[in-house]
């Protein structure tokens, strides 16, 4: 489960095994008990969500949006794409 990057105490991950095949890009995130999905491509938006409130989903959306090319990255390298 590698961890891209964290925020506000939210760890923003993806899982080593993303299907076969793969999904498109997306970053999971976890807080406590909470956790939520966001697609990147091919267009930003919440896949899943469970325990954050209607904020939280939007300012992390917004996080994981300005992250995109972070993430991007690290999803390459972990994946050798």
């Amino acid at each position: 489960m590698p961890v891209v990057f964290r925020y506000k105490g939210y760890k923003f991950f993806f899982f080593s095994n993303e299907g076969d095949p793969r999904e498109p890009l997306h970053i999971h995130v976890r807080k406590a008990e909470s956790v939520a999905k966001f697609w990147l491509e091919p267009e930003p938006g919440i896949a899943e969500v469970y325990g954050f409130t209607s904020h939280e989903l939007r300012e992390l959306l917004g996080v994981a949006i300005e992250n995109t090319e972070l993430i991007r990255r690290y999803w390459n390298e972990h994946f050798g794409v």
